[in-house]
């Protein structure tokens, strides 16, 4: 630099200000592209958690017993769970159901009812979520045709349970999952367990996570669950 020239001079500073320039543009590419990446992340994360949490509707559940297809139970309390055979959503209150059955030792009697429309085929039952409501010890597993039983007993939403008791009444109504697709310690499951153990349990009503069952003649799966 000491020997060059005015002209190699400016050169030389007018090259290091283009390598500056472009150094500081990628910086601050890179730094967009961070930026912009954790904001879609964030936001992905916020929304499958703001779904994860989103209740279905529960609907009017009936105070009393309304089935025409389940013969109630007299000596104990009846458990009815309403499902739709493709929510992906109700593994999980299956799950919670055996966890159930398995503390209650044949002290209630318990349904799982599958919503099936009338013009669905036979691969219409051929489900994970029916094979394991059929393993559960004590529970039975019945097909509700387009939805029958779920409009009698006023629910709206897969994996809406009820439980009554032996002269018909209302005991609880509602979810057994803390949220949707996932199994654990929840309050309806507390509930249930000490209602037929006749223990007054915190809550006798609870939210729902799973698809609607609103479409019941509907041949075509949920693909997710919808709030």
């Amino acid at each position: 630099m000491a020997n060059a020239s005015p002209v190699e001079c400016a050169v030389l500073r007018q090259g290091r200000g283009c390598f500056l320039q472009l150094r500081t543009k990628r910086i601050l590419a890179t730094s967009l592209f961070a930026i912009t990446w954790i904001a879609t992340v964030g936001y992905g994360l916020g929304a499958l958690f703001q779904n994860e949490n989103a209740p279905g509707p529960v609907g009017k559940a009936s105070q009393e017993w309304t089935s025409t297809q389940i013969v109630r139970a007299t000596d104990r309390p009846t458990l009815v769970m309403l499902a739709h055979p493709h929510c992906p959503c109700t593994r999980a209150s299956i799950g919670e159901l055996a966890q159930i059955m398995a503390r209650l030792r044949g002290r209630v009697a318990a349904y799982v009812l599958l919503v099936k429309p009338k013009t669905a085929g036979r691969d219409w039952e051929d489900t994970d979520l029916r094979r394991s409501a059929e393993a559960i010890p004590g529970v039975r597993v019945l097909f509700d045709l387009n939805g029958a039983e779920a409009r009698h007993f006023g629910v709206e939403t897969s994996g809406h349970t009820l439980l009554f008791d032996a002269d018909g009444r209302q005991l609880f109504s509602g979810g057994i999952t803390a949220s949707r697709g996932h199994a654990g310690d929840n309050a309806g499951e507390r509930a249930l367990v000490a209602l037929v153990n006749r223990e007054t349990p915190a809550l006798i009503r609870t939210r729902v996570f799973g698809c609607s069952l609103a479409n019941r003649s509907e041949t075509k799966p949920p693909v997710l669950c919808l709030k």
